[in-house]
């Protein structure tokens, strides 16, 4: 099966690059992600660490 599966994506002509686009694509993501994660503020960070428990603003229909 595997066999298959490669013989058929050798034929495909430029396909190299799709691994190289969905690497970039991961990394970049978890860059940002880390970025915004030490710029964050104490503030914000405490703020929506106690939404769950934040009792004030349960309604119940």
């Amino acid at each position: 099966m595997l066999k298959f599966v490669k013989n058929h994506m050798e034929s495909i002509t430029g396909i190299e690059i799709y691994p190289i686009i969905s690497l970039l694509i991961f990394f970049i993501f978890f860059v940002v992600l880390f970025y915004w994660v030490i710029t964050a503020k104490k503030d914000y960070i405490t703020t929506v660490s106690n939404l769950p428990l934040d009792n004030e603003n349960d309604t119940l229909l």
